[in-house]
């Protein structure tokens, strides 16, 4: 039965409490190898409404008005009340040998017998508070058991088989709406799919605009998660007393790491970088990655000391650093929150993570932005240089380049063969910003890889028509050199104005300034607006006569020896008259 409740949620009191969450449950289950699912008949209705409130939860229908005389869904209190119910009933057993979430008990055990007393006690209590299992619902001594959508066995998890059909039978999405259901069931298993976040990125474009688009690219995403789901791997379930892994890695399209433990997987995280992020450094990406890996897994790692894995050498080095931007002492403070070891792995080693963050990104991002990126992949046959490359990969034979998708690779650096893909390639990179040689060289080499880069990207900077144009060369302009120091007052004076004021009824609305800088004397004059150099020598030098021998009762003329200058129209003015 279904009653609107938003007339008795709205003035009633909120009762919080911790509803737990999903990964936290599952983690304690640890190595477990027999497990119990009991499942609550309709739990909610197990719970009697205080005696005298019954009239609150009244509700009408055209048979007459009726009250409740349990817990209804619906009401804003419910959830946190059941919860707290289910969590004082086990609290002896919680965290030892069962996990509650709502009305799913799961009892987890190493053994038979401990397994078969672990079940009496629970039964027990059970009894004693007067709550009732749906015997159909049950699940006892059994080596895996679905609970809470996945399948939990002493291997680790595994995504439920049914909701795997469900996305695999999915049809292809005809509005925003079916396309957001899609990405909502697919990322409640994000955890087993490496790189999700970019895998998903076009399937996020189509919900941002208000009208539905779908493009190539989509459709292509679409089928990349269903194929990415079915071939998920075993998530290893964590052993708190053993030395978790972390592997992160990063370049300018994503961040990508990997925890684990004996070398198997506990589970995937990657990022997408946008926006400001995209110009970090290639010190600055590595750094971000280690900070959000952690900041992702701090539940895991806060109290645990762990390894952490990197193919950037300089990163070994973050604790001993003098010198830091502020952007590197903040992550550097949340860092030194936890025990870790930085040992380095280079890109050959660590493939895992490397992979994740470079090259689906890469193909991806290329084949959106380059046009004939798509079908450049079949010219390596033809090429002299790749073409024997591509023949001992098929062979297995060469080790230093890999093949992903009919792409070669080397160290994750995309292969371009020859063709006017490596020219569009240099032009898509330099003309962001018209830089020099030097950094296109670092743009193309971060992604990029064929013999003759350098001299390809060096002959097209040199005759790039915008830079030629637009660039002048940089000379040298020599280190800043220090005022002299006066000796007397009034022999070196610096002059500047105050703009933008209100404007007086006189029509003022700057002030001129003159300091004398061996006795920091101020003398200030309202002007307006800015006057031409030979009215405002009148007005300073008149005021500055009438000041002097109002206050000193006498007047001499002063030798400018050094005029501090505030601009090229009046400094070079009162330089030739005065000095």
């Amino acid at each position: 039965m279904c009653v609107d409740s938003r007339a008795i949620n709205k003035i009633t009191i909120r009762y919080r409490f911790p509803i737990p969450r999903l990964d936290d449950l599952l983690d304690q289950i640890g190595s477990a190898s027999l497990f119990t699912k009991l499942d609550l008949k309709s739990g909610y209705h197990q719970i009697r409404i205080r005696p005298g409130d019954e009239w609150k939860t009244a509700f009408k229908t055209r048979e007459g008005l009726f009250e409740w005389l349990v817990m209804p869904f619906g009401l804003s209190n419910a959830p946190s009340t059941f919860m707290r119910i289910m969590n004082q009933a086990l609290r002896p057993f919680i965290g030892q040998f069962v996990v509650v979430y709502f009305d799913d008990i799961l009892i987890f055990s190493a053994d038979l017998e401990s397994h078969l007393r672990h079940l009496r006690d629970v039964l027990t209590v059970l009894r004693r508070e007067q709550l009732f299992a749906a015997r159909h619902k049950c699940v006892f001594g059994s080596s895996q058991v679905l609970f809470l959508g996945y399948i939990v066995s002493s291997k680790g998890l595994q995504v439920d088989p049914s909701k795997i059909e469900a996305i695999l039978s999915w049809p292809t999405p005809t509005s925003i709406t079916e396309v957001r259901s899609f990405h909502g069931l697919a990322s409640f298993y994000r955890c087993f799919v490496p790189h999700f976040s970019n895998l998903s990125a076009p399937l996020t474009e189509c919900i941002k605009g208000s009208s539905f688009v779908w493009t190539s690219d989509a459709e292509q995403a679409f089928a990349d998660i269903k194929a990415k789901l079915t071939s998920s791997p075993i998530l290893t379930l964590p052993d708190f007393s053993k030395v978790f892994e972390l592997h992160c890695d990063a370049c300018k399209l994503g961040i990508g790491a990997v925890l684990s433990q004996g070398g198997r997987p506990v589970a995937f995280f990657s990022e997408k970088i946008s926006g400001s992020r995209s110009r970090y450094s290639t010190y600055d990406v590595e750094f971000y990655a280690i900070v959000q890996a952690i900041k992702h897994w701090r539940h895991y790692l806060f109290h645990q000391e762990f390894i952490l894995y990197t193919d950037h050498d300089a990163l070994k080095h973050l604790g001993s650093k003098v010198k830091i931007s502020s952007r590197h002492a903040s992550w550097v403070a949340f860092l030194q929150q936890f025990t870790f070891l930085i040992k380095h792995q280079s890109g050959k080693m660590n493939k895992v993570a490397d992979a994740l963050s470079r090259r689906h990104t890469l193909l991806a991002t290329s084949h959106a932005e380059i046009t004939g990126f798509s079908s450049f992949a079949d010219l390596y046959s033809d090429d002299p240089f790749f073409g024997g490359i591509l023949l001992e990969l098929q062979q297995g034979i060469r080790s230093s380049y890999s093949l992903l998708d009919g792409f070669i690779f080397r160290d994750n650096k995309l292969c371009i063969p020859a063709s006017s893909l490596r020219l569009k390639i240099i032009q898509a990179l330099h003309n962001e910003g018209h830089v020099g040689r030097d950094r296109t060289f670092q743009l193309v080499s971060n992604s990029y890889f064929w013999p003759s880069y350098r001299r390809d990207v060096a002959r097209f900077v040199e005759r790039c028509v915008v830079c030629q144009q637009s660039k002048c060369h940089a000379t040298n302009k020599g280190l800043y050199l220090p005022l002299p120091i006066p000796t007397q007052p009034w022999t070196d004076i610096s002059m500047d104005f105050v703009l933008g004021l209100p404007r007086t009824p006189k029509g003022n609305d700057s002030i001129f300034v003159i300091v004398d800088r061996f006795s920091k004397w101020c003398i200030s004059f309202h002007v307006r607006r800015l006057p031409t150099p030979f009215k405002l020598l009148l007005c300073s030098f008149g005021k500055y006569i009438a000041f002097t021998v109002c206050l000193f009762q006498s007047f001499r003329i002063v030798t400018l020896v050094s005029l501090v200058t505030f601009g090229d129209l009046y400094g070079s003015f009162f330089a030739q008259v005065l000095i």
